[in-house]
């Protein structure tokens, strides 16, 4: 089943995740930003639950396009090293660096990882999904009347069945097995990043 113009594709995400990373682990910056805005076609597709999460993606992707077209950014891995070359006391004073942009969407990456996840073992209760994803990821980085807010938004949630349905490939089986399919990619790309960021020292960056 073709998507829409438009709308949410887990097959276009899949493609994209599959692109970033390269022979020698680096992972690409186009391909992954690709991937980012069809992950931010799913949370849009679901509407005011996730817009908190949502509009600070949009912005995040919208300012790391701009830092890669700049700087001419091509890997995760160059950005770092480019960033890093002023000394690490000039990237934690920079609000706008390539680095910065980039953890944020980083730990949005696992918690959307851990609740494709969540989709995919079959669970049916999706608000206890997104609950435990978020609280494993993203809860730890937002104050508490932001975690408050998005455990009751949580509650909301449509069924397994309709988010299976929001993937664009078909049956409900053929969206399980293109999950298990793209999470291992989407999966790696967060394992590099995590190793890189974690070796630089960049996991707390302001």
């Amino acid at each position: 089943m073709a998507a829409a113009a438009g709308a949410f594709s887990l097959r276009e995400v899949l493609d994209a995740f599959r692109r970033c990373v390269t022979e020698q682990r680096e992972v690409l910056l186009e391909p992954y930003l690709s991937g980012w805005r069809g992950l931010i076609r799913f949370l849009q597709s679901l509407g005011a639950v996730f817009s908190f999460i949502s509009k600070d993606a949009v912005a995040k992707v919208a300012l790391l396009e701009d830092q890669c077209r700049r700087q001419r950014f091509v890997s995760l891995q160059s950005m770092v090293e480019q960033e890093l070359a002023a000394g690490p006391a000039a990237l934690r004073a920079r609000p706008d660096s390539g680095c910065r942009t980039l953890l944020r969407l980083h730990r949005a990456l696992r918690w959307l990882q851990l609740f494709l996840e969540g989709l995919r073992s079959g669970e049916p209760r999706t608000s206890v999904l997104c609950t435990d994803a978020y609280n494993a990821s993203l809860a730890a980085h937002h104050p508490w009347v932001v975690r408050k807010a998005a455990t009751l938004a949580f509650c909301a949630l449509p069924s397994r069945e309709a988010f299976l349905e929001i993937m664009n490939v078909g049956t409900a089986d053929e969206a399980v097995a293109m999950l298990g399919e793209a999470i291992p990619y989407i999966g790696d790309v967060y394992g590099i990043t995590q190793e890189l960021f974690e070796r630089h020292k960049l996991l707390d960056l302001p």
